[in-house]
């Protein structure tokens, strides 16, 4: 069974966040911003951020139904959204 344990998916989440930013990924925190503290994070970065997310949990994200722009804006809401996600994948 999938895990629905926030500081593992939250550790998973910045990992993805690392991998293209390093160390500035590295010192956000959960409400941060993600377009203002990371440079570089545009539309075609947070659309990457989006896919990395959906790879890494093996969920796929409702870009019609879910607010996307909301959701994977901070390190928090994201990790809040993946759990949501994959406990309804393992309902």
């Amino acid at each position: 069974m999938p895990t629905t344990d926030l500081t593992e998916i939250d550790t998973r989440v910045l990992a993805v966040l690392e991998k293209r930013f390093g160390d500035a990924a590295r010192a956000l925190a959960p409400d941060a911003d993600l377009s203002d503290s990371l440079p570089g994070f545009d539309s075609l970065a947070a659309l990457e951020y989006v896919n990395a997310v959906e790879g890494e949990f093996g969920i796929e994200v409702d870009f019609v139904g879910d607010d996307v722009r909301y959701w994977f804006s901070t390190l928090g809401r994201t990790t809040e959204y993946v759990r949501e996600r994959v406990e309804d994948q393992a309902a």
